[in-house]
């Protein structure tokens, strides 16, 4: 028992450690990360906390032309941002003048601050999550250190639920550890600590990610308890969870990640009913068990994708196209297309032509996704079809806005780097002998000491 609460204390303080780094770090740039659409979450939240819709938007222009001001983070690809243009006084009069010009047009309701015409800002209105995640540290700490702390909560509880589903698949502490440094060291990290939605959606994607681990691993307990030991310091090998567990997160995630960024949830629903499925028909045709929680977590997904475009459309939030058209028409603000599809088309060419020539002059994502396949074809684990429809989710969201505009940026396809994240740290482990090992179960040593066997 010494030797098991020392190894689950080193454990911890890995974690730990990690955090500390990463905070440091981040510590270098409290502001400074806005994009365009920060006015627009921020005046949300501002709405959201009790100001005025002037006041929210005027207190929005503020910090993003003050944040703007500022130099790149270092020379690390996803973490420079662009260089200072116009200045903090000429880009709030950009913004008041815009604010007053789509005032005096009509768009006079809403959350948001009118930065824009009110189809567009429609978008950023069926997006509450994250403005309401925002208001209690922004209420608490102020603009510039209220969006930070939410930014870093939100990056690290990301990299722990990164962390837990290596764990909860079987995987050793320091292919975990190795998965959580990993999360904040590639764009997800640095996407995570942006003041967007996209952080607090990637980040409900690995607790989406974790519950589905725990649905595919369930089997019934033999020890006699209940729960899951998911500590730093736990074998390589755990307990499962109760059955309920893993679909109360995969339920509760798309719930909240719906009122966050519907859009992406509904590709990420979809694109694991469909990795499963066929990750289920696979399993039957060689006559292997493990079919059956498989195809539970097919048919929750399923479930859940169709639940999320039944709401979004109930709602009448803008669905795909809206988005075809906010791209063809500059935000709306030429007449819309008869039929866009065959000119977003067209883009979509343009487009991938393009990224695919940036990742062969500029190929880290190549090499992560080539180490990625490297450990499919090497280690067994459930985590790895999740890591696949993960990225699949990342490269769909991306093609569904083929903006040359995002070409040098990672956080539409931010979902395509939780495979590398997810995958990478199981080359750290050696082979499994079995392709789908069962828990761990306790036995007696012949000293009398408690071990863990495998079944």
């Amino acid at each position: 028992m010494p030797n098991i609460r020392r190894t689950q204390h080193l454990g911890l303080v890995g974690v730990l450690l990690i955090a500390l780094a990463f905070t440091g770090l981040q510590l270098t740039a409290v502001t400074g990360r806005a994009s365009p659409d920060t006015k627009n979450y921020l005046s949300y939240a501002l709405s959201l906390s009790g100001e005025s819709r002037e006041e929210a938007g005027r207190r929005a222009i503020a910090y993003s032309c003050d944040s703007g001001q500022h130099p790149s983070l270092s020379p690390v690809p996803w973490t420079n941002r662009k260089a200072v243009g116009e200045s903090e006084e000429q880009c709030v009069r950009r913004l008041n003048d815009s604010v007053a010009y789509w005032t005096r047009h009509g768009n006079t309701e809403g959350m948001t601050a009118p930065f824009a015409n009110q189809r567009f800002m429609a978008i950023f209105e069926a997006r509450p999550g994250y403005p309401l995640f925002l208001v209690p540290f922004i209420d608490a700490f102020g603009i510039r250190w209220g969006l930070w702390l939410a930014g870093l909560v939100i990056a690290l509880a990301g990299s722990l639920c990164v962390l837990l589903s290596l764990r909860a698949a079987g995987a050793s502490r320091r292919a975990g550890l190795a998965g959580q440094a990993l999360y904040l060291a590639l764009p997800t990290g640095t996407v995570a600590m942006n003041p967007l939605s996209d952080g607090l959606s990637l980040a409900l994607g690995t607790a989406i990610v974790l519950g589905c681990v725990l649905l595919l691993r369930d089997r019934p307990r033999t020890d006699g308890g209940s729960g899951t030991s998911f500590g730093p310091g736990a074998g390589a090998r755990t307990v499962s969870a109760r059955p309920g567990t893993g679909a109360a997160l995969v339920a509760g995630g798309f719930a909240l990640m719906f009122l966050v960024r519907y859009s992406q949830a509904l590709l990420l629903a979809a694109a694991l009913a469909g990795v499963l499925l066929a990750r289920a028909g696979w399993l039957r045709r060689r006559g292997r068990r493990e079919a059956a929680p498989v195809l539970r977590a097919a048919g929750l997904c399923a479930g859940l994708t169709a639940c999320i475009y039944a709401g979004a459309h109930l709602l009448g939030w803008p669905m795909g196209q809206d988005s075809a058209q906010d791209l063809l028409t500059h935000h709306y603000q030429r007449p819309d297309l008869p039929n866009p599809w065959p000119e977003f088309f067209v883009q979509e060419g343009v487009f991938w032509s393009a990224w695919s020539r940036r990742q062969i002059t500029q190929p880290v994502l190549p090499v992560l996704l080539a180490l990625s396949a490297w450990a499919m074809l090497r280690r067994r684990s459930v985590v790895l079809p999740l890591a696949v429809a993960a990225g699949a989710a990342g490269l769909l969201n991306q093609a569904g806005h083929p903006n040359l505009g995002q070409l040098y940026g990672y956080r539409l396809i931010v979902f395509l780097w939780l495979l590398p994240a997810l995958a990478i740290p199981l080359l750290l482990d050696r082979p499994a002998r079995e392709p789908s090992p069962g828990p761990a179960q306790p036995e007696q040593t012949g000293d009398g000491r408690v071990g863990v066997s495998r079944q």
